[in-house]
């Protein structure tokens, strides 16, 4: 089992860049694939980003590629993700999941697939 704690959330400007972090306590981090999601007001939580238990393989939301970058450091037990030129739309709750088991190349993009999930981190963007 993995407890999920996310952290670096907070009110920026249109155009600002914001790091979010998802530390993970328990065992074996390096075995799970992780994604974040995010779920603004009124509307579905949806997947922004996924990796691969490694690292190697990654996948982003149509929305954010280009700006935002997940990451991942097995060593530390976290995961991260990597804001760039935030946008009003970018307002969310934003949560981290994580899935085990897992291939060790792949990562998950349907919610479903997740078994474990942290508490979410607000990111609020200005225009």
């Amino acid at each position: 089992q993995v407890q999920l704690v996310e952290s670096g959330g907070g009110l920026v400007q249109a155009g600002d860049s914001l790091r979010l972090s998802c530390a993970a306590s328990g065992r074996s981090f390096s075995n799970y694939a992780m994604g974040w999601f995010r779920q603004a007001a009124g509307k579905e939580r949806e997947l922004v980003a996924a990796i691969s238990t490694s690292g190697g393989n990654t996948f982003y939301a149509d929305s954010v590629k280009g700006r935002f970058t997940i990451a991942r450091e097995n060593a530390k037990n976290t995961m991260y993700l990597q804001m760039n030129n935030l946008n009003p739309d970018d307002t969310a709750v934003y949560s981290c999941a994580a899935k085990s088991p897992s291939s060790s190349s792949g990562y998950y993009v349907r919610q479903d697939s997740y078994n474990y999930w942290g508490q979410g981190t607000q990111v609020t963007v200005s225009s």
